[in-house]
């Protein structure tokens, strides 16, 4: 006979018989059928049940139901347990309605009217089993009926705090599925100031709800920057034993800082400097304690610590505007790039791939490219391979571009199949973006077919096949090149088909050679020619026509070739219909016919790289949240691109080697404005789809503005709707702007149209060439635009971003400025001392110098200053003025009609706060901007 424990409740019984005599899955099925009947009999029996025996068979059911069998009655007798005043009751039918109530039940009215008795009782634990109910159901029906009661109980005075804490969960998940049903209003801007509470575990529910809210709707809280900066502040200073409840490890409160630390990512660096100075310390003091000896060995206190490290590093690199803080964090993952738990040599890779893109800090991550190929080569695990493989993608540039690739190379021979396309692309992006000499480029892609044909994508031998035909200067080398590449006894496909379109068109150049004869050419390639697929060997035919208009010599044999019943009878049509037209038009057509015909390819029309855009589709669809890394990837090509099968006879003649290197000339230039909107009625207007006059500037745009003086990259705009980021690149003259447009919400953008708008006089100095956007953002998502730029002149002013777009049914209009300024045009000049002085004292004129004397706006930080001059664009020469605190600079302003040589010196006071800052150029008005721009930025 089944004894039951002392004190083991009596409905337990069941539990413990199914354990003990549920040997087979027909005993369990008999002996829950028969439970299900005594249950039955029970609810439907004359004799009502009291409260505990509800409770006993509610229990039952619910417990046979996660034994995965179907229950199709109790459920009133569960919502009827709701109305008990015993806590163990009632919580047992909350538990069952949780489970098994769906939101289409009938049942839903009582539900929610015994939900509200409780939520009215003032009861905490009544209160509690409610507010957890409605967000374990988490319908839109409890949405509806509850997402205006919750907040009210949130920011009462009189509610306990387990009740908030409860109370803040339960909204966050209403929102989360229902944020239309969740109304913003005066309770916003009390839940913020719940983060000063003294229950620490009301602020950490409460900073998970502000969190949420304020990425959808961060104006609304804004205020809470400086309120999660205090109490942040606190927490790192405490000792351990300060929070004794919420210490964890000797860490203390370490979920709560993370969560504070997420919420400063909503938003740009905090404007007020007491606050920016708080927060800075914050970091400072958590980079700190990194360095400190661990106070455990047990792994919970090293994960709680370094938990809160690495979203201190998150912060920080979301800023990006502090060098100092971006260099120690740097360091900082650069000594777990070695350590011994994988889990931190992957994060430590991860985050330092976003290092890479600060122009702060990209040189601190440059100093770490040992280790991470060594970490390419030894590291066992694939994941944290492929990211040592994205951060050398992230920190490549021309000085360490060639050891990169190299190295990416030889990586590519042992790589793990799953990431080998991915290499390919970007070994193929790098090479060309970097490639100083395009011989080095001809041979590394040649040594990427031979290493990975198999992965080696369309895109990328169409690319190279482009850049040769655009370059005159390396068309021998890559005819000589492949020729040789094509004498290994086993070819790749893809090197076949390089080879042909090659050859084809530049075989003459290496046919004096006796070694590399027009026979020898054409038999090397037609020995091929059985082993390649459809697509190839009809490439190759085109070759064959091309060599009997470049080599008469051996027309015959290849109208042999060309007469073969193997082609004229092949079974697949268009090697046949080829055959048979190549054939007949080498036959009557004249020498003179032929040259026309079979002549030259012309130069392919520049535009943007199409592998760039197979990286995107691998990496996966562009978010919001990853905009960083999109840019990054997104900026690296240097000569656009176009697929050789396609030329668009639309574009203009090629544009000339200086212009190609950024992809300038592919576009009419498009910098009118759009034409003011008609008179008429404020409800044509509103629903009109037709251009609406230009926006005046939105709030902080010249702040905003005024930021990327010194940078090229960062997050130019940003409102509840919509994020605006660029990335550019400059060399001389010639420019490229990426701007980024982020739907923020999770509602589509229709006919978004933003326009590039220039004044009368900017368009005589600028020339601007847009590329049009996809006229539907979906939300979530991002769209691209890309913009070259011309400086013709010097210029003053600024150009105007204007988008118009529909968001719900209403019209949204806003204007920004477009940080395109005179000094992104400054190429450094490296001087001594003697000729510094020298050229300074030729610009001694009046008019050829501008002076300012200014108070500083920011801390007077001589690294800080560093940066931001050489941010401005000018070399900064060290040794060169006597006064070592004074800053001294370099550098040629290029347009197309003239370069302007510019010098500067800034001479700071610490004492007094204040700089002086003199600029002397060969035209005043030029000095005279200089100045301005750069007296900003201190």
């Amino acid at each position: 006979m089944l004894r039951v424990a002392e004190g083991c409740p009596k409905h337990c019984v069941l539990i413990r018989v199914l354990f003990i005599s549920g040997k087979s899955k027909e005993a369990e099925i008999k002996r829950i059928n028969k439970e299900l009947a005594n249950i039955r009999s029970k609810f439907k029996g004359d004799k009502a049940l009291d409260g505990y025996s509800k409770k006993k068979y509610v229990c039952k059911l619910l417990f046979i139901f996660l034994l995965g069998h179907d229950i199709d009655f109790g459920h009133m007798e569960a919502v009827n347990l709701l109305s008990s005043n015993r806590y163990t009751e009632k919580q047992i039918g909350y538990l069952f309605i949780s489970v098994l109530v769906n939101s289409n039940s009938e049942l839903i009215r009582l539900i929610n009217n015994a939900i509200k008795n409780d939520l009215a009782s003032r009861n905490p634990t009544f209160m509690g089993l409610a507010l957890h109910c409605i967000a374990n159901v988490g319908s839109r029906e409890m949405a509806e009926a509850f997402a205006g009661e919750i907040p009210k109980i949130l920011v009462a005075g009189d509610t306990m705090d387990s009740v908030k804490q409860s109370a803040a969960l339960c909204l966050l998940r209403l929102y989360r599925t229902s944020p239309d049903l969740v109304p913003m209003g005066d309770w916003t801007s009390r839940v913020v100031h719940l983060l000063n509470d003294q229950h620490l575990g009301v602020v950490t529910a409460a900073t998970s709800l502000i969190t949420t809210l304020a990425q959808k709707n961060p104006e609304e809280f804004k205020t809470s920057v400086s309120l999660a900066v205090s109490r942040l502040s606190r927490i790192v200073t405490s000792a351990s034993t300060d929070l004794q409840d919420y210490t964890y490890y000797f860490v203390p409160a370490p979920w709560l800082s993370v969560k504070l630390l997420r919420l400063l990512q909503c938003y740009p660096p905090p404007e007020d400097p007491a606050v920016r100075g708080r927060l800075t310390e914050c970091l400072e003091t958590i980079l700190n304690k990194a360095q400190e000896p661990p106070k455990s060995k047990k792994v919970q206190h090293s994960n709680a610590k370094n938990a809160v490290l690495f979203e201190a590093i998150s912060l920080i690199i979301h800023h990006d505007s502090e060098p100092n803080l971006l260099v120690r964090a740097c360091n900082q993952l650069g000594q777990f790039l070695q350590h011994r738990e994988t889990n931190l040599r992957y994060l430590a890779l991860e985050s330092m791939c976003t290092l890479a893109s600060s122009e702060f800090s990209h040189e601190a991550v440059k100093t770490h490219i040992e280790t991470v190929i060594n970490a390419l080569k030894t590291e066992r695990d694939v994941s944290v391979r492929q990211r040592a493989v994205d951060l050398l993608y992230a920190m490549c540039d021309r000085s360490n571009a060639q050891q990169i690739v190299a190295e990416m190379l030889n990586y590519l021979e042992t790589a793990d199949y799953s990431i080998r396309e991915e290499i390919v692309l970007k070994v193929a992006i790098l090479a060309e973006k970097y490639a100083v000499d395009y011989t080095w480029y001809v041979d590394t892609i040649l040594n990427l077919i031979r290493i990975a044909g198999d992965y080696v994508s369309e895109e990328v031998w169409y690319r190279v096949i482009q850049i040769v035909i655009n370059r005159d200067d390396v068309q021998g080398y890559a005819a000589k090149t492949v020729f040789e590449a094509l004498q290994a006894p086993a070819c790749h496909e893809n090197l076949v088909k390089v080879g042909g379109y090659i050859l084809g068109e530049f075989g003459n150049l290496i046919a004096g050679d006796p070694r590399s004869s027009p026979l020898i050419q054409f038999n090397l390639l037609h020995s091929k020619f059985h082993l390649c697929s459809v697509p190839t060997r009809a490439l190759l035919l085109s070759t064959y026509i091309k060599f009997v208009n470049l080599f008469p010599e051996i027309k015959t044999t290849i109208q042999d070739v060309l007469r073969s019943d193997s082609q004229l009878k092949n079974a697949d049509v268009e090697l046949q219909q080829r055959a048979v037209e190549y054939l007949r038009l080498s036959t009557i057509a004249s020498t003179d016919i032929l040259a026309t015909v079979l002549e030259e390819m012309p130069p392919f029309p520049e535009r943007e790289s199409s592998i760039l855009a197979k990286l995107k589709k691998k990496k996966g669809p562009g978010t919001v949240t990853d905009l960083e890394e999109i840019k990054k990837e997104r900026s690296s090509d240097m000569n656009g691109s176009a697929e050789p099968a396609s030329v668009n006879a639309s574009v203009v003649s090629t544009p000339s080697p200086s212009a190609d290197l950024l992809g300038l000339g592919a576009a009419p230039v498009t910098n009118s404005a759009p034409p003011p909107s008609s008179s008429g009625s404020l409800l044509v207007d509103v629903f009109s789809d037709s251009a609406s006059a230009v926006a005046p500037l939105a709030p902080g745009s010249d702040d905003n503005f005024a930021r990327f003086v010194c940078k090229n990259n960062g997050v130019l705009f940003e409102n509840q709707l919509l994020q605006i980021g660029l990335k550019s690149e400059f060399r001389q003259n010639l420019g490229r702007m990426f701007i980024f447009y982020g739907n923020k919400t999770s509602t589509q953008f229709l006919n978004f149209t933003p326009t590039v708008i220039c004044s009368d006089d900017l368009q005589s100095s600028l020339n601007l060439q847009t590329k049009p956007v996809d006229p539907t953002v979906d939300g979530g998502a991002q769209g691209q635009q890309v913009v070259h730029i011309e400086c013709v002149s010097d210029f003053m002013e600024a150009p105007i971003l204007n988008i118009q777009f529909r968001y719900g049914g209403t019209f949204q209009n806003l204007s920004v400025k477009l940080p395109i300024t005179l000094n992104k045009f400054f190429q450094p000049t490296e001087m001594s001392s003697q000729d510094f002085f020298q050229r300074w004292k030729q610009l001694s004129n009046p008019k050829q110098e501008v002076q300012n004397i200014f108070k500083a706006k920011h801390p007077m930080d001589a690294e800080i200053t560093k940066a931001k001059i050489i941010g401005f664009g000018s070399a900064l020469l060290e040794e060169v003025d006597p006064n070592p605190a004074n800053f001294v600079g370099a550098g040629i302003i290029h347009t197309k009609t003239t370069q302007i040589g510019c010098l500067l010196r800034l001479e700071p006071n610490l004492q007094a706060q204040m700089y002086r800052l003199t600029l002397r150029t060969s035209k005043e008005a030029v000095s005279q901007r200089l100045c301005e721009l750069l007296s900003e930025q201190f």
